[in-house]
């Protein structure tokens, strides 16, 4: 019955890491070609008809690099497409969050002090938040308004915050936090497959074709790759954010967040302008070091947990299984005894400013919503109680974890 669990475990590490993989194929492909285009001499004659050309050194060899605004003159057989990093990306990232959010709901998805619902609906709520964001992005992209990308793209932060504040009030901190990178997430790789790719086709079928392509095409793509430039660096610590409970479970977690794709514009912005030899706008790092203290202090503002004179939530069905199951008075005072001096509100370890990843383990409804994690860190390995705390878990302990958990599943 045990060995469930361990396959999906293992599955979750897996896709984790292909989703690691693909997110830094697209990521580098993404940063190189912005780096590269900005960087070209346009101020040069090219005989070839190229907007310009960059020589680049690298692995012992030399490269010349030249772009065309809208084709060369011949298109090659062997033309190379970037487009399956971005899919695999948003793929495994859907696939991991199916794994970890939509199967573990009742444990990472919903938070009933924030708003109680089912399963079920939390999905639901998910994927359709998902879905309108993008098509609300590309409707404001194909409007007249998105003429203007600074005016689209001061709204496109209005959008983002919106969403972070409305994640806040619907899903756990974690969860949230995570939903906002996917949100995010999904316009980017929906820029690639629905706009950026297609639009570069037209251009190939035209020239194979022995028509002038449209250099409209060019300027639509440019804009959205544009835009995923700049939001690749909040979505990466939206990803990763989930190991932090001081940024999503503080009580100004949704602020935070806002702050964060600031973050993202003022480092990008650095390194765009260097890379267009505009000079090296050092003050944007002083803006980024303002930002990032002002997150600091937000995340101790307040702590987005319930008070102590809030009454325990009620149990899920899983958890009502597990706080049901023989053996759970005694895990109870194990895990209370072991592992509440720092999976506890405030902490009582020296220099723990908040519980590790957020996890309490004080109260019946905590252990029992997290029977899981406590079965795979303390009853099928050691890796809980840490090996350098002067705590200690002895065998028999990690086995009458072990028998509770699978009289649970039993049951």
């Amino acid at each position: 019955m045990s060995l469930l669990p361990i396959f999906w475990e293992w599955a979750e590490f897996a896709l984790r890491w292909l989703h690691v993989i693909t997110a830094i194929s697209w990521i580098g492909s993404s940063f190189y070609f912005i780096a590269l285009d900005l960087g070209l001499h346009r101020d040069r004659k090219l005989d070839t008809g190229a907007d310009g050309e960059e020589w680049q050194v690298h692995g012992g060899g030399f490269y010349n690099i030249q772009k065309y605004l809208v084709a060369p003159s011949r298109m090659p057989e062997d033309l190379i497409w970037f487009k399956w990093e971005s899919y695999a990306t948003w793929l495994s990232g859907f696939a991991l969050m199916a794994v970890v959010y939509y199967l573990g709901a009742e444990l990472y998805l919903i938070d009933p002090n924030v708003l109680e619902m089912s399963p079920a609906v939390a999905v639901i709520v998910s994927i359709v938040s998902l879905s309108i964001g993008w098509i609300l992005y590309d409707l404001l992209c194909k409007s007249k308004f998105g003429d203007d990308n600074t005016r689209l793209m001061i709204l496109l932060y209005i959008i983002l915050v919106a969403m972070a504040w409305g994640y806040t009030q619907v899903f756990s901190g974690r969860a949230a936090f995570l939903h906002l990178g996917a949100f995010t997430a999904t316009v980017m790789s929906a820029n690639v497959f629905f706009i950026i790719i297609p639009n570069q086709k037209i251009v190939v079928a035209d020239l194979k074709a022995g028509r002038t392509p449209d250099p409209k095409y060019g300027k639509i793509a440019k804009q959205r790759s544009t835009h995923n430039n700049y939001l690749t660096l909040p979505v990466l610590f939206m990803m990763l954010s989930n190991h932090y409970p001081l940024a999503f479970a503080s009580k100004y977690n949704w602020i935070i967040a806002a702050l964060i794709f600031l973050m993202g514009v003022t480092i990008r912005h650095f390194f765009n302008t260097m890379h267009a030899r505009k000079g090296l706008l050092w003050w944007t790092w002083g803006a980024t070091v303002a930002l990032f203290l002002a997150v600091m202090w937000l995340s101790t503002a307040g702590i987005y947990m319930q008070d102590d004179s809030e009454e325990e939530a009620a149990l899920g069905p899983m958890a009502q299984k597990f706080a049901a199951a023989e053996g759970f008075e005694d895990v109870h005072d194990i895990v209370v005894t072991n592992c509440s001096m720092c999976h506890a509100k405030e902490p009582y370890w020296e220099g723990m400013a908040s519980p590790p990843k957020g996890i309490r383990l004080e109260t019946t409804q905590e252990v029992a919503t997290l029977a899981k994690e406590i079965w795979l860190q303390a009853g099928v390995t050691h890796a809980m109680p840490p090996a350098g705390s002067y705590m200690y878990l002895d065998d028999e302990s990690r086995t009458a974890i072990r028998k509770w958990y699978e009289s649970g599943l039993e049951g």
